[in-house]
């Protein structure tokens, strides 16, 4: 069973619900969360963030409805499919590339600021390229 440790960014200005939504899917893209997975149950995330069992209900829900998770009564929330494209290889060869650049940019001087630019301009290019 995979674990997955959900955090919380208070200062993010993103809804604790949303947050928590979104680092499940980041994590069933990245395959870090596979079909069969438990999700930790609403009683662990409420221990482990100090917040509302009503907001972890709210997420799994929201992945239910997305039709990425089921809640089975009595045992638990359980990934049903998965978001990951691309082989485990492909994943491997493309976070080493990812690193080396990241490496040429801190070299560069840039910050994670300016990363994080870049790296939005170039993706954001490249989808309007696909549909041109």
């Amino acid at each position: 069973m995979a674990v997955i440790n959900l955090q919380l960014d208070p200062g993010s200005g993103v809804a604790t619900y949303l947050q928590l939504v979104h680092q499940v899917k980041h994590a069933l893209r990245l395959g870090v969360l596979m079909p069969g997975d438990q999700l930790p149950t609403i009683k662990e995330v409420v221990a482990d963030l100090a917040i509302n069992p009503n907001t972890v209900a709210k997420a799994y829900r929201e992945l239910e409805r997305e039709g990425l998770v089921v809640g089975r009564p009595g045992l638990g929330t359980f990934v049903q499919r998965s978001l990951g494209g691309g082989s485990t290889a492909d994943h491997t060869r493309l976070r080493r590339d990812l690193a080396r650049w990241l490496r040429d940019c801190r070299e560069a001087g840039l910050d994670p600021d300016d990363m994080e630019a870049l790296f939005t301009s170039m993706l954001s290019d490249s989808l309007r390229e696909e549909t041109a």
